[in-house]
Formats: structure tokens, sequence, C-alpha cells
């Protein structure tokens, strides 16, 4: 049965940059394990499916797929299809929508910029958790073919989070030592864990651009990514390191993460807080999509 698909690019305003999505949009009938395998013919990071939703005053439910494996809940789907389905419902004024994911419904405000281009933000569904303790630094470094003197930078230390998928957060020292970041193979799963997510968000406060907060690269071979170009759930559960690490005072702050540079698709994603007390108790993800490829696929 041919379905229709559309790809766009997510956390920028051009074509060819930014991360690469897939969406699905007519999968009825299709079961996890066909999904799975449209997911790894696609062969980007992520790969969504809109279904009906479950509560009738939403707009759909999604589910999302990496080439190997179900993810509840990614940032660049999360705003490439609220982009998409605005475009497909019409209208060129701002609009709220809410999608299902598995970690919760997710109210997304969208902003048209274009035929084939808008903006879109979420609200986090699940505000950043600690989920245990990070591995030690030496670990970490071989893990990423760097030296331990590579690993940290004032204030902040490696720690693990989730927003909905954990991550390692490694603070390194530099733009250098980001570059220098490399999967190795012998050291990987010893320190990040086989058979799950695993991801490791590598960051520094050095950046490639001007007026941005944080540089980034991300790991994640046990998903099927070994390297993505942008990975809005990380900065989602990032928010929790800034608050531990940096806490900013109280009231509401924006950062922008780079990210995807190394891969020659550069990636902006827009991360806002609101601390009360000293805590974190609210915070969104955003950022751009744009309309690259529409057509058909047999499934």
């Amino acid at each position: 049965m041919r379905r229709r698909f559309v790809t766009l690019d997510v956390f920028t305003n051009r074509r060819y940059a930014g991360n690469p999505l897939a969406v699905v949009l007519d999968p009825g009938g299709l079961d996890g394990a066909a999904m799975q395998a449209v997911a790894r013919e696609f062969n980007l990071s992520e790969t969504v499916f809109v279904l009906p939703p479950a509560d009738p005053a939403h707009r759909a439910k999604l589910r999302i797929f990496t080439p190997s494996r179900e993810l509840p809940f990614a940032g660049h789907p999360t705003v490439g299809t609220a982009v998409l389905l605005a475009r497909l419902d019409g209208g060129s004024q701002s609009r709220d929508l809410i999608v299902e994911e598995a970690v919760g419904a997710i109210r997304c405000a969208i902003e048209p910029l274009g035929a084939d281009h808008g903006r879109a933000s979420f609200d986090l569904a699940r505000l950043p958790e600690e989920t245990g303790e990070a591995p030690a630094s030496a670990a970490i470094a071989a893990a990423l073919g760097l030296a331990p003197a590579d690993i940290g930078f004032p204030g902040f230390a490696p720690s693990l989070w989730s927003a909905g998928n954990a991550f390692t957060f490694v603070p390194v020292n530099g733009l250098d030592a980001v570059a220098r970041s490399r999967i190795d193979p012998a050291q990987w799963d010893a320190t990040f864990g086989a058979g799950s997510f695993a991801g490791a968000f590598i960051y520094c406060r050095q950046t490639a651009e001007p007026g941005h907060a944080f540089h980034a690269r991300m790991f994640a071979p046990g998903a099927g990514v070994r390297e993505d170009p942008a990975t809005g759930s990380a900065v989602a559960a990032f928010a929790g390191v800034i608050a531990r690490f940096a806490p900013p005072p109280d009231g509401a702050h924006h950062f922008v993460i780079e990210q995807g540079y190394e891969m020659g698709r550069p990636s902006l994603i827009h991360l806002s807080m609101t601390m009360q007390g000293g805590t974190l108790v609210a915070a969104s993800i955003g950022g751009e999509a744009i309309v690259v490829t529409e057509g058909t696929i047999e499934a």
C-alpha cells in the first residue's frame, strides 16, 4: 500500500541543514514491526508515524522510531511534525495544537513563516530528572577518544539526566575537544551502557557563532544513530543540567544550543527555562523546520 510521507529539515531555516525528519502521514494498519522497517528504510535519526489521537481534542498521536528502536519522546520529530500538521491544516496564523507521545500529551505553539516553513515550540511533558551517577571521567574520556584532562570545565561535571530519554551529559573544555570526540567501540558499551538508548551529549561553553550559549554533539550508536545533527530531547534534559550546575536567577531565560556543525548540518535548538525559588519549574524546546520532499512509500 502506498503511504504519503514528507521529509523536513528541523532546527534550521534552510534546506540541507538541521536534522532531517521523515513523517508518514497515513500509517493505518501498520504494526510496530512494520513501522520499524519503514524507519530503517528512511535511515534518518527519527521517523514519525501520524495516527489518530486517543483524545479527540488533540491533533494527533505520534509514534517515533530511530532506525533501530521506538522512542517515547523526541524533540526534532515534535517540532517538525507540529510545523507540518499546521501546514496541512491550512491558514497563515499562529496556533496551538496538542500531540500525544508515549511520554504524554505535548502542547505545541506553531508560527507559519511561509508555504513550506515554520517555527514551533513545545512545553516539556516531563521536567528533567537526574537518573543516576555518571561514569568516571577517565572512562568517559576513553569511550570518546579524549584525554581525561578534556573532560569538564568550571562549574560543570558529567551527569545523567532524562526528560523522556536518558543521556549522559559530558562537559568538555572547548570546541577542539568537541571536534575530537569520537565513538570508541571497545569502550562505549562498558561506559555508556549496551542495549539501551545510551546517548552521550558532549557540550562546551565555547561556541562556533556569537550569541549562542553552548556547542554540542550527540552520539547514540545503540539506537542506530551514530551521530545526531540536533537532539531536542537531549536539550530538554539539558535544562536540568543548567539548573543544577549554573542555575540562573528566578524568572524566564532563553538559551540557543548549536549542534551538527561537525556534520556539516548546523542546527539551532532554542531552550526556554523558568526558574522559581531556585528550582526549574517549566521548560520548552523550539526551532524552525522546512519541508524538503514529499512522496509515497510502499508499506
